[in-house]
């Protein structure tokens, strides 16, 4: 558990360096078996995940099945097929190889980055965490995995199975839930640190980092946005934003939180925003941490504070006390707190813009920056998504894409920085290695260089480089001038 890493510390390095040497097809052959097992056990892994999670989340067997189980599958897939091609050595060829380079043959491998620690997070503590730890082992490295608290009988059911399916013990190490296991761990010495969860979690784990210039990845807080353009699907466009508020209670990074709309008339708004309301009144009540419901009302406060219209209130309206209902925010405007708070709730702040440039620039006053999703025509929305400053832009749709195993996912920002998932997430659990044969046996690069050289380098400089044949001539002329004075 906690401070087993530390004890055994030269054994897990041990382990993943005879891992590492370990044929990819071989690994990817435990991966096989693994989501053999998984499939054929779906549902006893997803009920080991609680139903009650971390916030007063609950989470029923068939919420798990679909959110996270099927997802996990498919990643796993996705790594048997095309683990192979993505971490496949490069050997560059004689293009765009340069001339003084000649007989050097060059190869770029995928080396495995050593110890990878994954710190989990509670809301999805089998998909986030399993995607990672399995494109880590893949990829060669040994995994130490710190489970969010109350989810560690899950984390202990998926490290059964790919013990089960052939993997080294050693390999895959489950730590406690406490917050000091991350520091204890790092303190130990690990190679790379995958970290999902709040940006104020973010900041404290970067700052021991930064004793030790350990690498990490930081999949962190999101406070996302809607763009409604003229001409979006308004029917649509309600059910998306329902689903994205509704799904797991809420308590997804990725939700939506704030609505532009974007060059909208005073009609469409109107339309738009009786839709929303319709929608959120339907919405059931989720359980909320005392902490997250204070937090909620103050940013309600703010926001009547400073002339937005509460069109929902969803902590004064509702009949349960035991949960809240969705919060509807209108007219609100940037430096609102809601435009700007990361926070597992159901609540959307509503602003009106003028055009693309108010847009961005409100946009731009929140510090988070993980997914935006744009509803309207496609080529508007395309234009618009390449101006957003984020990790992924969805157009039409919501939260869903981004389980497509193929797509990397990270943020921007507050949102934290790297990837996971896809190609470049498998390829951000490896460095690197260049090799580099000579087979050549030119001696001018073993020279000291002298005034002698000067000819030489500029001459070489106008041929390779200079415009026009004039240049080019010229430049041979010197480099060949150079070299026989050095001869």
């Amino acid at each position: 558990m906690r401070n087993e890493y530390l004890g055994r510390r030269e054994e897990i390095v041990l382990a993943q360096r005879e891992w590492e040497e370990t044929p990819l097809s071989a690994r990817i052959a435990v991966l096989a078996r693994l989501r053999q097992r998984m499939a054929l056990g779906a549902r006893a892994l997803a009920e080991t995940v609680p139903t009650e999670l971390a916030g007063g989340l609950h989470r029923t067997v068939a919420d798990t099945l679909g959110s996270e189980i099927v997802p996990l599958l498919a990643a796993c897939r996705f790594l048997e097929r095309e683990a192979g091609r993505i971490l496949k050595t490069k050997r560059l060829g004689r293009r765009g190889r340069p001339i003084w380079l000649t007989g050097v043959q060059t190869e770029v491998e995928r080396a495995a980055l050593g110890v990878v620690l994954v710190v989990g997070a509670g809301n999805y503590p089998l998909l986030l965490a399993g995607v990672q730890t399995i494109q880590a082992l893949v990829a060669g490295n040994a995994v130490l995995w710190k489970p969010a608290p109350g989810t560690e009988g899950a984390a202990y059911a998926l490290c059964a199975l790919l013990a089960e399916c052939g993997l080294n013990p050693d390999l895959l190490t489950l730590l406690e839930t406490d917050v000091e296991s991350v520091s204890e761990a790092i303190a130990a010495g690990v190679d790379h640190v995958v970290l999902t969860g709040s940006a104020q979690t973010g900041k404290a784990v970067m700052r021991q980092l930064a004793e030790t210039l350990t690498p990490a990845t930081m999949e962190l807080s999101g406070c996302d946005a809607v763009f409604v353009l003229p001409g979006a699907e308004l029917e649509h466009l309600a059910r998306a934003i329902g689903f994205g508020l509704r799904f797991n209670g809420s308590f997804t990074c990725m939700a939506p939180r704030r609505v532009f709309l974007v060059g909208l008339s005073e009609v469409e708004v109107a339309q738009v925003e009786a839709r929303l309301a319709a929608m959120a009144r339907e919405l059931a009540p989720v359980p909320l941490p005392a902490k997250t419901e204070e937090l909620l009302q103050e940013l309600v406060e703010d926001a009547r504070g400073q002339g937005a219209e509460i069109a929902l209130d969803g902590l004064e309206d509702r009949d349960d006390p035991r949960g809240a209902g969705a919060t509807l925010i209108c007219r609100a405007t940037p430096a609102m707190r809601a435009m700007q708070a990361d926070i597992f709730a159901p609540v959307l702040s509503v602003m009106r813009t003028a055009d693309l440039g108010e847009t961005l620039a409100a946009n731009g006053a929140c510090p988070y920056a993980l997914t935006a999703a744009i509803f309207g025509p496609v080529a508007e929305a395309r234009r618009l998504a390449g101006r957003l400053r984020v990790g992924n832009v969805l157009i039409n749709d919501i939260v869903i894409p981004t389980v497509d195993p193929r797509v990397a996912f990270g943020g921007r920002g507050r949102s934290g920085f790297g990837v996971t998932r896809g190609a470049e997430g498998l390829l951000a659990m490896t460095t690197p290695r260049t090799v580099q044969v000579q087979h050549g046996r030119i001696p001018f690069p073993y020279q000291a260089a002298g005034d002698g050289h000067v000819g030489l380098f500029a001459g070489l400089a106008k041929m390779l480089y200079g415009d026009g044949i004039g240049n080019r001539w010229d430049g041979l002329k010197r480099l060949v001038r150079a070299a026989r004075n050095l001869r």
